[in-house]
């Protein structure tokens, strides 16, 4: 296992890798240690190396382990009878003890603990290290191993100390290792013409200059001819032999062509014609007639050639008139007869090949790209014609096109706009064009948009092309904005039913009748009105009959009352400050001059603690604030009762009772 690990680490030399291992083997380490069990390890890496290192480090500890305890129980025991067992625990156990039973013999019949008894490397090592005094190669073995695994970069040397592979040097921590560079030390055995080029643990010599083509550059930076024969790299034919040159090769023909033949690239035999490569090969009055390989002599006659023919005589050759033979050799364009030949004056459109003798169609849109027609130019036979993209039309030179007006076909629901080679689709406002063809205007649902909710103050219709707000059956009118939703005050309108012995009070989206009777001992302070205010109180105060002692010692000095009327708060994100109570006793004043301090409480009617009471300067003057700190959700109605206690020196001099009629609406406007 220790040079399997030492292998692992060779593979990695890179400083991060190693740590990459290093961490592997610890967790590993760290697994065996706390669970004593390699079964279940926790996957730390992706990578096939780290699972083997982090596994193999755990079974070490465990190996280790057990091998101490075999160890242990040699030198206690002397004997190994205990471990009999053979089971994958005891295994290791055993054969650490045997081994070291073996080892203690050999150092007690004076034998050398270096035995070549071919028991396996650990039971050797294991041996050798109870041979010896103590267990101190034992330790010394561990100790490197360890060493190896949890502290050097690249190997142990033994003694705690580590070293480097060939190529690096260890760093000032004696831990890590770095690059040699040989270039720069002067290290390399590079020759003249080669440059040092530092690779990591190592070198290379590069040559300057290269090698040439045919050439290859050897392990000794020599150069060396390229065998293209033998390597396959030529391009010999089948008819050829491939023969190697210095820096080249050729190629021989395999077939030898025999007399009256030439061999071409390709090995073939090519009949030379020697009526044409010699000069006069017959004599004055014959002519030369080629053969495969040879050639003869024949007795000179007349030959015409070509456009020419014998004339009935046979003596002479005269002219051929082409185009007064039965073939149309123009192809039905005007023939003009030449000596020997013939002419086609090709109609417009057309051009004469002099290799074809044809009149051949002229391409006049590849011929003129871009100068005929305004878009599009399609080729015809004897001509060319024009064409145009969507949206044009074409003009009436047959070139140039013309804007095509698409929205006189209404081709749109509602509003069409002409756009240059194309049309352009508009919808009236309360319209949006449809995402599927482009063309037709939809219906656009104000009431559904993500703002629809915040676009009336109650409720939201769609109607085509628009929208319209609606409020609440009782109690509201439409705004003029006609979004928001307007509270009717009935008692304003005189749509209310209140008697004449009930005060009219306005709320949100409604009205209340409301009447007051003072308790007995009190009276009120001034008439009611018919109609009343939010900022009016109904006031009644104590007066006490004669000798009425019960009542001169109740400390209750005014009951009030006083309305409120309250939306329901979709959200209340900090108290709402709804009632002020003002009172006359000075916040700074002196202990000799009377009252110095105003006690505020609610004492009844505070639903769900949605209320509370707050004391205040203002202007010098102590002041109650009533707060509403909870949402209500309406219609809900209820009656806060809150006192106001004049605290002195003497203790309280007088109560004062308020009730505040509060009236939740059902809505939030």
């Amino acid at each position: 296992l220790f040079w399997i690990i030492q292998y692992l680490f060779s593979l990695f030399p890179l400083r991060g890798e190693i740590k990459m291992i290093n961490d592997c083997c610890k967790n590993g380490q760290k697994h065996g240690t706390d669970h004593e069990d390699c079964a279940s390890l926790p996957l730390i890496s992706e990578s096939t190396t780290c699972r083997i290192v982090q596994e193999q480090c755990c079974v070490t500890v465990l190996e280790d382990k057990m091998c101490t305890n075999g160890i242990n129980t040699a030198k206690d025991q002397g004997a190994c009878d205990s471990l009999f067992t053979n089971t994958c625990d005891t295994k290791t156990t055993k054969m650490c003890c045997d081994c070291c039973t073996l080892g203690k013999t050999a150092h007690e019949l004076g034998l050398p603990c270096d035995h070549n008894l071919s028991v396996g490397h650990q039971c050797n090592l294991v041996s050798r290290a109870c041979c010896v005094e103590g267990a101190t190669a034992v330790d010394q073995i561990s100790t490197c191993l360890w060493c190896l695994l949890g502290k050097c970069a690249h190997r142990c040397v033994g003694n705690d100390t580590c070293a480097c592979f060939k190529g690096y040097k260890l760093k000032p921590d004696g831990k890590s290792c770095e690059d040699i560079n040989e270039c720069l030390v002067g290290a390399s055995n590079c020759r003249g013409g080669e440059r040092c080029i530092n690779t990591e643990g190592s070198f290379r010599c590069q040559r300057e200059v290269s090698c040439g083509t045919g050439y290859e550059l050897t392990d000794s930076n020599n150069c060396k001819d390229i065998d293209e024969c033998e390597t396959g790299i030529h391009n010999c034919g089948p008819q050829f032999q491939c023969q190697n040159t210095q820096g080249s090769f050729r190629c021989l023909p395999k077939v030898q062509c025999g007399s009256g033949f030439i061999q071409d690239a390709l090995g073939n035999c090519i009949d030379i014609n020697e009526c044409v490569s010699q000069t006069g090969p017959c004599n004055r009055g014959q002519i030369c007639v080629n053969t495969v390989g040879s050639y003869t002599c024949q007795r000179n006659s007349v030959n015409c050639g070509r456009g020419y023919h014998l004339n009935e005589e046979g003596t002479r050759c005269v002219d051929i008139d082409e185009c007064k033979t039965t073939e149309n050799v123009c192809g039905g364009h005007a023939c003009l007869n030449m000596l020997g030949s013939y002419r086609c004056e090709c109609e417009a459109g057309y051009m004469f090949n002099s290799i074809t003798r044809l009149c051949e169609d002229v391409n006049e849109c590849r011929h003129y790209p871009g100068r005929l027609c305004a878009h599009k130019c399609e080729n015809t036979l004897g001509s060319y014609k024009c064409s145009c993209t969507t949206g044009f039309a074409l003009a009436a030179d047959g070139r140039n096109c013309d804007d095509l007006n698409e929205c006189e076909s209404t081709p749109c629901s509602q509003e069409c706009a002409n756009v240059y080679g194309s049309y352009q689709c508009y919808c009236r406002r309360g319209y949006q064009l449809s995402d599927i063809d482009g063309t037709t205007c939809e219906d656009i649902d104000e009431c559904a948009l993500p703002t629809g909710g915040h676009i009336c103050s109650y409720r939201c219709h769609n109607t085509p092309g628009s929208f319209h707000c609606s409020c609440p059956v009782n109690g509201y009118t439409l705004a003029v904005n006609g979004r928001s939703c307007q509270d009717i005050d009935e008692c304003v309108t005189g749509s209310h039913t209140c008697t004449e012995n009930q005060s009219c009070f306005n709320v949100q989206g409604g009205f209340r009748c409301l009447s007051f009777e003072c308790p007995n001992n009190y009276r009120r302070v001034g008439e009611t009105a018919a109609r009343l205010e939010r900022s009016e109180v109904v006031r009644c105060i104590k007066s006490c009959q004669p000798n009425n002692i019960a009542c001169v010692l109740d400390p209750t000095h005014s009951v009030s009352h006083t309305f409120i009327s309250l939306p329901t708060f979709r959200e209340l994100p900090r108290p709402e400050e709804i009632v002020f109570l003002r009172t006359t006793v000075p916040a700074y004043g002196s202990y000799n001059f009377g009252s110095y301090d105003v006690k505020f409480d609610i004492l009844e009617g505070n639903v769900d603690n949605a209320f509370d009471i707050i004391k205040r300067v203002e202007n010098g003057l102590y002041v109650g604030i009533v707060r509403q700190v909870k949402p209500l959700i309406g219609p809900a109605m209820t009656v806060l009762k809150l006192s106001m206690r004049n605290l002195t020196t003497q203790g309280d001099s007088g109560l004062n009772i308020v009730n505040v009629h509060v009236f939740v609406s059902e809505f939030w406007f």
